[in-house]
């Protein structure tokens, strides 16, 4: 999980009161905007970043991605989002598109970002997104990453966008407590807007039913199965959005499968 620790932060908060004149008792939450639309499709709100300056924010985070963050087609542009935004995992691996203008290193360009951790504490700020190092650097013009960094908190615009991993198929790491009576998985990198649904398949059984999974936590999702329920496993996903596209990962999952590996399909939407 993202915590926002940054000096630039306490500084803010302890200004505040001189420039304005009022206590500390005041309600952070009534200075966000960031339900405020530019008319653009864009929304605004402020933003910090964490972890390494140069890094991917935490080895994981809440989605559950483990190292995944670091590696294409991740590559440390990710983010770790407000509860609120965060939704109990349901917006673990959606995309978002963030920019900054008000600051002189800003580029102004947009830099597209994927949800993998929670910042708890970001709401009570008046933060929606707390950005790894290298997104928080990527907004900037090049060779001011450090300059706009530096600035720790930072108002940005931001739209919600469709992932698009472009040649990346979907994959499948199995969750270490899997076993005969119960299996569970992260799905990473899907295209578009999150999953709306997972189902799991003996691919042995043709025209067996389809088991529906649940949300674990993050981008787990898992299932009970049923007695003498033996791989290989095919998954049935249902695109998020208001697509609801559906695609199957065929014997995805194989019969001689080990927990904690991960497994990559030949399909995306």
């Amino acid at each position: 999980m993202a915590f926002v620790l940054h000096n630039s932060l306490f500084t803010y908060l302890a200004l505040v009161p001189l420039l304005f004149n009022f206590c500390y008792c005041f309600n952070l939450k009534l200075l966000n905007v960031s339900k405020l639309d530019s008319g653009s499709g864009w929304s605004s709100a402020r933003a910090s970043w964490y972890g390494n300056p140069s890094g991917a924010g935490s080895v994981g985070g809440a989605c559950g991605y483990q190292n995944a963050v670091e590696a294409a087609p991740f590559s440390s542009l990710i983010t770790a989002a407000a509860s609120s935004i965060y939704n109990s995992g349901k917006a673990c691996g959606t995309c978002f598109q963030v920019k900054c203008t008000r600051t002189a290193s800003c580029s102004g360009n947009p830099v597209t970002v994927v949800i993998t951790d929670e910042c708890p504490g970001c709401d009570s700020q008046s933060l929606l997104f707390d950005l790894s190092g290298s997104s928080f650097g990527t907004m900037a013009i090049s060779g001011k990453e450090n300059q706009l960094r530096n600035v720790g908190i930072e108002q940005i615009q931001y739209r919600r966008v469709h992932c698009n991993f472009a040649g990346v198929s979907i994959a499948f790491r199995v969750d270490p407590g899997t076993n005969e009576n119960y299996f569970a998985a992260a799905v990473e990198f899907e295209n578009g807007d999150g999953l709306a649904g997972v189902e799991l398949k003996q691919a042995a059984k043709s025209g067996g039913a389809w088991l529906k999974m649940q949300p674990s936590w993050g981008a787990v999702w898992k299932v009970d199965l049923p007695p003498n329920y033996k791989p290989p496993f095919s998954v049935r996903l249902t695109a998020g959005g208001n697509s609801r596209k559906t695609i199957i990962a065929d014997k995805v999952i194989p019969a001689n499968y080990k927990p904690g590996q991960t497994y990559r399909s030949m399909v995306n939407f």
